[in-house]
């Protein structure tokens, strides 16, 4: 059996995943149904709901994986409490370098992102 750490991980790769392969069913697949991804972005504060952030990433084609774009995903720190864990992440996408910090739960032995704010960090590279 996977340790809470491990599944966590596999949670956060599916969520990096839906972005770098424009994924509506990963984006599903990484987040709880009513979680919330907020920041800012250049014009502005952004707040969407799942469905809102899966047409943001499916819309986005083709894919930075069709496109042979480099994958970016760095685990920064990952603290678990319970059945809640909080994962800070930098990540690329769509040319920006994204510190993300994700919250999570587990609901009935699964865990999902509940919560995403997003700083842009700067340009991707």
């Amino acid at each position: 059996m996977m340790s809470d750490e491990q599944q966590i991980k596999e949670t956060v790769q599916t969520y990096f995943d839906c972005m770098y392969e424009s994924s509506a069913e990963k984006t599903h697949a990484a987040f709880h149904p009513n979680a919330k991804i907020t920041g800012y972005l250049e014009d502005g504060l952004h707040e969407m709901s799942v469905e809102e952030f899966a047409g943001l990433v499916s819309s986005q084609q083709p894919s930075a994986k069709e496109k042979g774009e480099a994958a970016r995903l760095d685990i920064i720190s990952i603290e678990i409490a319970g059945d809640t864990a909080v994962t800070r992440v930098r990540d690329d996408y769509l040319g920006m370098t994204f510190l993300d910090t994700l919250s999570l739960l587990r609901v009935e032995g699964q865990w999902s992102i509940y919560n995403k704010l997003f700083h842009v960090e700067g340009p991707a590279g």
